[in-house]
């Protein structure tokens, strides 16, 4: 039976597993498993997006407008400082 095959229709993504597989002298599977297990366990800490907006509406009771939230907060980085 043959292995199961993951198609990706990025040739940046194709390229960069190439690129990285002949470096680190693996398979392009060992490749992308180890960069998705690093970016699931990156990413593990983080809120589903279901429950970030059901804890917004609990909060709040009605609908916000996050781009307007994100406005309101967003600063200016003052740069490194010369």
């Amino acid at each position: 039976m043959a292995e199961p095959q993951l198609s990706v229709r990025s040739a940046k993504a194709r390229d960069l597993a190439h690129r990285l597989a002949r470096r680190e002298k693996r398979s392009i599977a060992d490749i992308v498993e180890r960069a998705l297990e690093a970016y699931e366990i990156r990413e593990a800490g983080r809120e589903p997006a279901a429950a970030f907006y059901a804890r917004l509406s609990a909060n709040y009771g009605t609908d916000i407008d996050i781009e307007a939230t994100i406005r309101e907060a967003r600063r200016a980085d003052p740069g490194p400082d010369l």
